[in-house]
């Protein structure tokens, strides 16, 4: 496994996001060596969740979005949950935010509903990607070519559809950060 213990990733989140896929790539991560940052809202816990039908575990951010420095950062992970990215992509720092890592060529991993993000910061056009299979309309619309994978990489973009596409998806992220240079 590579040594990414001069990289830092930060995670969006808020609450209801899906438990598996907010943990495990965040666990792969630090596994690694990297420095991992969860930025929501406020700071207060988050509530996790398992499939949207039961309570997961909860994670208290590391702070506000406002408070994020994309120069920092290496990488960002944006994990579904149906009410997470769809309250995220209402917060404008949330888009900005996205919308920076992808104009500086930063790696941008999201999974399942997490791409409703991707659409509203308007950086999809173009691109070949994957989501849970009720936003692949909205992903179309917004012109990216959507297929039906367990992980499509982009050029900096990394997508998957599940919580059991984990396994390729966080594989590609690491592979993903093994390349980036170390100054972010």
């Amino acid at each position: 496994m590579a040594d990414l213990s001069t990289r830092r990733v930060l995670i969006l989140a808020t609450n209801q996001f899906e438990e598996s896929e907010l943990f495990k790539p965040r666990q792969a991560l630090l596994d690694a060596g990297a420095e991992v940052e969860l930025a929501s809202i406020d700071t207060d816990p988050i509530q996790g969740v398992v499939h949207d039908e039961e309570d997961g575990e909860q994670i208290t951010p590391d702070m506000t979005l406002d408070e994020v420095d994309t120069h920092r950062y290496h990488a960002l992970v944006i994990p579904g949950g149906v009410a997470n990215p769809d309250t995220m992509r209402l917060q404008k720092r949330a888009i900005a935010i996205v919308r920076e890592f992808m104009e500086e060529g930063k790696t941008v991993a999201s999974i399942c509903h997490g791409p409703w993000l991707l659409v509203e910061a308007d950086v999809v056009k173009g691109k070949r990607m994957t989501s849970w299979p009720s936003v692949r309309t909205d992903l179309r619309n917004a012109g990216a070519e959507v297929v039906d994978e367990e992980v499509v990489v982009d050029g900096n973009l990394i997508t998957s559809r599940n919580p059991d596409d984990l396994p390729a998806f966080n594989d590609a992220l690491l592979k993903a950060l093994d390349k980036v240079p170390e100054a972010a």
